[in-house]
């Protein structure tokens, strides 16, 4: 049996609407699909009930399956001649290690394709109506990660992330939000800068907490928000409040942005 493609393909932020084309054509067309914890059930359904589905997700500090173990697996079930997709929440290349598994198949001779999937920064960012540019308030975005492999100390350029004319998106910051604020404070960015945090951006379950630097780490855990939670630090967040009142309902899935603290 001849060895198969291996898609690996983002999944968007949740809303199974801002798929590619591309992308939901090869979920309707697999026979196996390796998924990751952030891909929602939404999007899990277009997978034809015959395929196979094996899920390898990781949650802080909980990695049942190790990324070693999902390499050779991608290389095992592309052998077996299946169309195989690796899906994978946000795109696959920012912050998904979409790109240690293409380096992994592309030393085992196998084949892959990638396949862009609408990150958690624009998308979540879009769906809570906060531009992460605008003219004469951000000239630049920035996208950070903020946990560390192994739980490692976070060692981020914090100087040149603490910019009050860039926009700042932070992955994965839900459980290091009280040092991101304490860091970014001390390399001078101020207090009073503007921050939302996002959670479940794009589907029926979101929610935003909008707050300060100073006080965002107490306001989002008051606001009780849990993971997925994506962070965004800029004056742009300001813009939001104007732009909900002009935008019109949300209504595919009775999607209503719920904002928790203001």
């Amino acid at each position: 049996m001849s060895t198969s493609c291996v898609h690996l393909v983002g999944a968007g932020p949740g809303d199974p609407e801002l798929l590619t084309l591309k992308a939901a054509r090869l979920l309707r067309q697999a026979e196996v699909v390796v998924y990751d914890r952030l891909v929602s059930e939404e999007i899990l359904d277009l997978v034809p009930r015959g395929a196979v589905r094996l899920y390898v997700g990781k949650a802080s500090g909980c990695h049942p399956v190790p990324q070693k173990d999902i390499n050779s697996l991608l290389v095992d079930v592309a052998r077996s001649g299946k169309r195989v997709v690796r899906l994978k929440g946000g795109d696959p290349f920012v912050f998904g290690r979409g790109s240690e598994e293409a380096l992994y198949l592309a030393r085992h001779g196998i084949p892959f394709e990638v396949v862009p999937g609408v990150t958690a920064a624009s998308g979540c960012s879009a769906s809570a109506n906060i531009p992460l540019t605008h003219r004469g308030i951000a000239t630049g975005v920035r996208f950070v990660t903020g946990h560390c492999r192994e739980n490692g100390e976070l060692d981020l350029d914090w100087d040149g992330m603490a910019d009050p004319s860039t926009t700042l998106v932070i992955y994965m910051g839900l459980a290091n939000l009280s040092l991101i604020g304490a860091k970014l404070a001390a390399a001078g960015l101020a207090g009073d800068t503007p921050v939302a945090a996002i959670a479940e951006g794009t589907t029926a379950r979101q929610k935003v907490c909008v707050a300060t630097l100073a006080d965002m780490a107490e306001r989002v855990a008051a606001a009780g928000l849990e993971a997925p939670v994506l962070i965004v630090v800029g004056h742009v967040v300001k813009l939001a409040t104007v732009l909900s009142k002009a935008a019109p309902a949300k209504d595919r899935l009775g999607l209503e942005e719920r904002v928790v603290a203001v």
